[in-house]
């Protein structure tokens, strides 16, 4: 077991060994558990988000990736401003060219139609599908020339089921499921291959803070609809997007990955 821990960090053998990938949102919750996996993996990463530091605390993303032997950074990036987003390519040429991109940034605004505000619906679409929309279209221009890339989009369980109160956001992830078969269609010709990733309820800020679920009583009963029963870990989502990015998954795109320890089933 000692032999393959040290093979591990020698970089013999690692899924995504040189490949460069950018991670949006990535500086914490599931974006950070991503960005960290790909670095265990090989990979050399760019850390695009509004905030270094991570939400739930501890060592910057980016300086914490740096600790596998390859390379990382921090890029300020509103997925809602092209401009941005280009920076995130940019430092990712400086990396040697992007050859992964992870559509991760996300937030969640839960009420009824009936209270919803024009406002709350624009901030919500900007950076739940346009930040996904151009986040893609910014890889893919500079993916296409090269000869392909992998592009991970992550929507949601909400974009597979409607649920009362959280209509917005099962538009904005559903819309996320649809683009990324689209993208897969429009791209695939190109080498460049384009699945959409649907996490359940995972433990991170969003389910604890944002929307309380995990640790109220109302959420716990949640649990029993779980075959695992148990929450989903921002592991589980970032085991699933190396997989995805890897060569393990050459032969798949227009795919949607379900994490959700079984609840939806489907």
């Amino acid at each position: 077991m000692a032999g393959d821990r040290d093979q591990h960090r020698s970089g013999a053998g690692r899924e995504l060994e040189g490949k460069v990938v950018v991670v949006t949102g990535g500086a914490s919750g599931n974006g950070r558990a991503i960005a960290l996996a790909c670095a265990e993996e090989g990979a050399h990463v760019v850390i695009a988000d509004l905030r270094e530091s991570p939400r739930e605390g501890g060592v910057p993303t980016a300086l914490l990736a740096r600790e596998q032997g390859v390379r990382s950074c921090f890029v300020p990036c509103d997925v809602t401003r092209l401009d941005d987003l280009d920076d995130a390519m940019e430092a990712a040429d400086t990396f040697g060219g992007i050859d992964v991109m992870v559509n991760n940034a996300g937030i969640l605004l839960k009420g009824s139609i009936l209270d919803a505000t024009e406002e709350a619906y624009d901030r919500l679409m900007g950076i739940n599908v346009k930040g996904v929309y151009f986040g893609s279209q910014a890889a893919a221009r500079r993916m296409v020339p090269r000869g392909g890339g992998v592009i991970v989009n992550l929507s949601s369980i909400a974009g597979m089921r409607g649920t009362a109160g959280y209509g917005l956001y099962n538009a904005s992830k559903g819309a996320v499921r649809l683009l990324s078969m689209g993208l897969a269609d429009e791209l695939g010709p190109s080498g460049v291959r384009v699945n959409a990733l649907h996490p359940g309820i995972i433990d991170t800020q969003m389910n604890v803070a944002d929307d309380p679920v995990i640790g109220t009583t109302a959420g716990e009963r949640y649990l029993d609809l779980i075959p695992l029963r148990r929450w989903g870990r921002p592991s589980d989502v970032a085991q699933a997007v190396v997989f995805l990015a890897s060569d393990r998954s050459a032969y798949i795109t227009g795919a949607s990955l379900v994490v959700d320890g079984g609840y939806l089933r489907t």
